[in-house]
């Protein structure tokens, strides 16, 4: 057994050192082109395009996305029970406030109302003979002719009168209301999405009847980043792009109407809310668009081309040309599109930054730059 655990243990000790001797080679073969590749390199000058930031005055425009809804839309429903005797609309039919839309069967409503309408006229009887009672009692009473006590009985029997006529009065109301539910009518103007029921339907109160739509109107509600806020503001104007139409259908211009003054967590972005005016029904609602929001132009923005940047560890970078030698420097950068980048902090206007051929350049990399673009191309 000791003559077996020496041969494992001098197996284990030879394959231990061959792989250290393999490991220890490949690191220095690993380093020694490292180095090379760097020496090399050193003497290497990149050729690129470079310029100088310009001041300008820029126009920020921000992209966004949303859906085309209606200003308003609702279900209709029943007031009250009642079979539907007669449908008087259609779906996609234009309807104005306080149209009628369904008539309710009206026999037991009806009956209703007339049942609390005699009521009322017996009431009002009974209350002008109590009146006239308590007239005539306490003319009695001052001749003598009966005593207190028929006087008193008399005044609440008036005011018992006068309570009875106002309960009267109530149930006709009552009644009224209910025989007017039986005709179902729309509270807005507004287009015939959907119908829900035909004429024999028995419907329950709070049964919805119809969807109506109001798309004379449409809104929009965007999410605008916190970076962007600065630049939206009510009134701003917003062009939309609808893939799904064609034709001058395709565009359409709106107002942004109200800002969230509140950011939505975790997001930490503003619902603006974009208003589409469509009085002559062109769009449809319920589309999605694609939206451009143009802001306040920016006058004497520091700006760079958007080839010049290169994105190192999530950061903006510049590399500024110093003595024929790479410099990155970091920005601060606000607007970014149409090809340019604000900047607001990291370079001046007096420093050269290289615009092209960033993939041949690193820091403390040796430049030259190039009289044109085409001799940059020339040394890719």
């Amino acid at each position: 057994m000791r003559l077996s655990d020496n041969r494992v243990r001098l197996t284990i000790f030879i394959l231990v050192a061959v792989i250290a001797v393999v490991g220890f080679r490949v690191a220095a073969n690993i380093m020694a082109r490292n180095e090379q590749a760097e020496k090399s390199s050193r003497g290497k000058v990149a050729v690129v395009t470079a310029d100088y930031p310009k001041r300008q005055t820029i126009v920020p425009k921000f992209r966004f996305s949303g859906t085309m809804d209606p200003v308003w839309q609702a279900d209709v429903a029943a007031k009250v029970d009642g079979r539907i005797e007669q449908v008087l609309v259609s779906e996609g039919e234009a309807v104005s406030a306080g149209q009628a839309l369904v008539v309710l069967e009206q026999t037991d409503t009806e009956a209703l109302r007339r049942n609390a309408l005699g009521a009322l006229i017996d009431a009002r009887t009974n209350l002008e003979k109590a009146s006239r009672d308590r007239l005539r009692f306490e003319e009695l009473y001052k001749e003598g002719a009966i005593s207190r006590e028929q006087v008193e009985n008399a005044r609440f029997a008036l005011q018992n009168a006068e309570a009875r006529l106002d309960a009267a009065q109530g149930t006709l109301d009552a009644a009224e209301s209910r025989a007017f539910g039986t005709v179902v009518t729309t509270p807005r103007a507004g287009i015939i999405q959907k119908r829900y029921y035909q004429e024999g339907y028995y419907a329950k109160v709070g049964t919805a009847l119809f969807n109506i739509a109001d798309i004379s109107t449409l809104l929009v509600k965007i999410a605008v980043p916190e970076g962007y806020i600065a630049s939206v503001a009510v009134g701003g104007t917003v062009t939309f792009q609808i893939p799904s139409m064609s034709g001058s259908d395709k565009t359409a211009v709106g107002a942004i109407t109200r800002v969230s003054p509140v950011a939505t967590m975790p997001a930490r972005t503003f619902e603006a809310e974009v208003s589409v005016d469509n009085k002559s029904g062109r769009l449809r609602g319920g589309v999605y668009a694609n939206a451009v929001i143009t802001a306040q132009p920016k006058e004497n923005a520091l700006t760079v081309p958007l080839s010049a940047i290169a994105m190192r560890d999530d950061q903006r970078t510049v590399y500024v040309i110093e003595d024929g030698v790479a410099v990155r420097r970091v920005l601060a950068t606000g607007y970014i599109g149409e090809n340019i980048v604000e900047v607001l902090d990291g370079v001046t206007e007096n420093d050269q930054i290289i615009t092209g051929g960033l993939n041949k350049v690193r820091e403390g990399a040796k430049v030259r730059v190039a009289a044109s673009p085409e001799e940059a191309a020339k040394h890719d």
